[in-house]
């Protein structure tokens, strides 16, 4: 579910809001910064677009698992409401087994796509992302040479480390769902009213200081 108000996220997902925050507030920067340097002094940030690229990647991919968290993934959920409560939860074990065993295969298939680039391939580098300062150790991935630029195997570890939190994260629906926490695994329509409610809540509080504003 949401977030109720007062509602303190867990660790990780404290965790996984900061980062996507960063992460969204860094891709307005560059981005800014990039259409000021063209367009004012007809310059170029020559390694933003594929930053933006690689931040938005993780940005996407870690909003991901942590929509699942906070169950905020848009579904159709018309014929299961039908259903009475012991068969919504079987439907509901059925489509978090689904996406369980889907998460895994990504898994498998993101860790053996982004392990050749930190083994044998840990020489390639991005075509324009610059070596990020702090990260001068990973030079011993490249037998002890310095990266003139940022391996491909930094912002590919998004793969690897996106599916497992996604894994981790269906693997705790399920058991909530075993637990009769939830019954559902996507965002209702109920969320939209509560969303909606809750919109309405902070209009009127903020109704009594426009007034006195005004007058």
């Amino acid at each position: 579910m949401f977030y109720e108000m007062g509602e303190s996220p867990s660790l990780i997902g404290r965790i996984e809001r900061l980062f996507i925050a960063v992460v969204l507030g860094l891709m307005t920067i560059i981005t800014f910064v990039n259409v000021i340097a063209r367009y004012v002094f007809n310059s170029n940030v020559l390694w933003a677009v594929e930053g933006t690229v690689y931040l938005f990647a993780w940005l996407v991919l870690i909003g991901a698992s942590h929509c699942v968290a906070i169950t905020a993934h848009l579904g159709v959920d018309a014929a299961v409401n039908l259903l009475g409560p012991v068969t919504k939860r079987i439907a509901a074990l059925l489509a978090v087994g689904a996406c369980l065993a889907y998460s895994i295969l990504l898994l498998i298939g993101s860790w053996d796509y982004w392990y050749p680039f930190a083994s044998d391939l840990s020489f390639l580098t991005t075509e324009d992302v610059p070596m990020v300062p702090g990260f001068g150790w990973l030079a011993f991935m490249n037998g002890g040479e310095p990266y003139d630029k940022l391996p491909r195997f930094v912002p590919y570890f998004v793969l690897p480390l996106s599916m497992l939190l996604l894994t981790i994260r269906w693997s705790i629906s399920a058991i909530e769902i075993l637990k009769g926490k939830r019954d559902s695994i996507i965002a209702s329509h109920e969320v939209v009213e509560e969303l909606e409610d809750r919109d309405a809540h902070v209009e009127k509080a903020a109704t009594p200081a426009k007034e006195a504003t005004h007058g």
